[in-house]
């Protein structure tokens, strides 16, 4: 979009809303500005659907940079329901600008994923979960539903609960999930005679199979009672699937509420 025939109202205000509008502030003689361009391009062709770039040459629409105060080039605007929401300038890295974009652009999904989780609080498991694989199918990359399908999944189907958190990993805004997950998961996945002998052996797979089953409260008490006859039974084990658990099920959940003091006392 280079040429006075270019409509700012039609191709940047009225298009981003209904999809987000990426403009791009840009001049022929600006060395960053050719270094950012084809990034840009490069990262409009990977998420078509997601969002839409518009280039503007400032000198062709000097109008325009000064009504969206562009102070310096290149100069990067996020649009989105007519309004200039977030931006960034300088030539940034691939890997910065798709950080930020991340962050920036709405997520087309986020209804979809609200209402898998409203269902998944009612109990509606199945429902919540046909919901996120049609998200996935379409965004494979979505954390909130990558995130949500790992909850979801983790007691009935933990090798593949482990594998979605696999895609978290660099996700610092997981990363507790991602250990709740490879705790739990891991105890769901192991076979028995991996276990060693030993007098507290049968209350802790009395408590992997409660875990299994999602009976918490029982799970829990298994595990405290373990605790208080040998805290070092598998690596320290049962003190991980307690806190594992309190994360999972949050910090105000009853359970937890009916099972902390005790946890903390059973050191």
């Amino acid at each position: 979009m280079e040429n006075n025939m270019f409509d700012f109202q039609v191709e940047v205000i009225e298009q981003s809303h209904t999809l987000p509008v990426l403009v791009d502030f840009w001049a022929e003689w600006c060395a960053p500005c050719r270094m950012l361009g084809p990034v840009l391009e490069k990262l409009a062709a990977k998420y078509t659907g997601s969002w839409r770039l518009v280039k503007i040459n400032t000198g062709e629409f000097p109008e325009l940079a000064e009504r969206y105060q562009v102070r310096g080039i290149p100069d990067v605007k996020l649009f989105v329901a007519g309004e200039a929401v977030d931006g960034f300038s300088g030539a940034l890295s691939e890997y910065q600008i798709e950080q930020w974009l991340k962050k920036a652009v709405p997520d087309p999904y986020a209804r979809t994923v609200a209402l898998a989780e409203t269902l998944l609080a009612e109990g509606r498991k199945v429902d919540a979960k046909r919901l996120l694989e049609d998200v996935l199918r379409e965004s494979p990359d979505n954390l909130q539903a990558l995130a949500l399908q790992a909850r979801i999944l983790l007691f009935c189907e933990p090798e593949e609960a482990l594998r979605l958190i696999t895609l978290l990993n660099d996700e610092p805004d997981y990363a507790e999930l991602s250990e709740t997950v490879r705790v739990i998961g891991r105890l769901l996945m192991q076979e028995e005679a991996n276990f060693a002998d030993s007098p507290v052996k049968d209350s802790y797979l009395a408590a992997i199979a409660a875990i299994r089953s999602e009976h918490y409260d029982e799970a829990i008490e298994q595990f405290i009672q373990v605790l208080r006859e040998d805290r070092y039974y598998d690596d320290d084990g049962s003190r991980k699937a307690c806190i594992a658990l309190f994360r999972y099920l949050g910090q105000e959940h009853p359970v937890t509420l009916r099972h902390r003091r005790a946890f903390d006392r059973s050191f």
